[in-house]
């Protein structure tokens, strides 16, 4: 038993190093140039918005990038308009497919996040400033009120 111990452990320890060796290329990759530079992230306090906010922004977004950051089935099952759907736990790894990639991206660009109540939006907030995102703000607010209130909501 002893023997059969060590050999996994032979086997899988360089397996383990390699794959995380592997990703570390990717993972730096994500992380834009300030952040390389600076080495640490400091926490900020997330910008939060309410309805009537977020409804002049849907009504007007102008350079804003509106994220519902629900899983794909809740968008699916309707959203606001103009929101494009990226959850909460892949958005370090997809916003950048849609603000260019870590060294050209705008880090001031304007960035709504959405989701049924706001924890995950204020989650994926945090999420964008580790990032570097400085205009970053969670939408507070139930859905179904949003919808109640008559405000645009799309399937």
């Amino acid at each position: 038993m002893k023997t059969m111990n060590t050999l996994a452990v032979l086997f899988v320890s360089p397996l383990i190093s390699t794959s995380l060796f592997l990703s570390l290329p990717a993972f730096a990759q994500s992380v834009p140039p300030a952040l390389k530079q600076n080495g640490a992230v400091t926490q900020k306090p997330v910008r939060t918005i309410g309805m009537e906010d977020y409804r002049k922004i849907v009504e007007h977004p102008g350079d804003a990038l509106i994220i519902d950051v629900r899983e794909p089935e809740e968008y699916a099952a309707g959203h606001v308009p103009g929101a494009i759907n990226i959850p909460r736990g892949v958005i370090n790894a997809q916003i950048w497919n849609h603000v260019g990639s870590a060294e050209k991206a705008n880090l001031e660009r304007p960035i709504v996040l959405q989701c049924q109540a706001g924890r995950r939006a204020t989650l994926a907030a945090q999420t964008l400033g580790e990032l570097g995102f400085t205009q970053t703000s969670a939408v507070i607010m139930n859905l179904d009120d949003w919808k109640q209130s008559g405000n645009p909501f799309v399937k």
